[in-house]
């Protein structure tokens, strides 16, 4: 973890650039039966029941000194 706090204290450099990059996955559900309406006063209720519609995998670049005008 300190190499990779390391490169963040690096003189900016033109010539190198740094990019960020993080990802993560997701599932996606649906739901099986529709949620009743809640009533002034209570809580929305959900039925614990789903359905898989599958995954998604979300990626982000980032180049901070680019954004910052650095």
């Amino acid at each position: 973890m300190e190499d990779v706090l390391d490169v963040y204290r690096r003189p900016v450099d033109p010539a190198r650039a740094l990019v960020c990059m993080d990802e993560a996955a997701r599932q996606l559900i649906g739901e099986t039966r529709v949620p009743l309406a809640a009533k002034p006063g209570e809580v929305l209720r959900e039925d614990y029941e789903y359905v898989c519609n599958g995954v998604a995998n979300f990626f982000m670049f980032h180049a901070p000194w680019r954004a910052s005008g650095m």
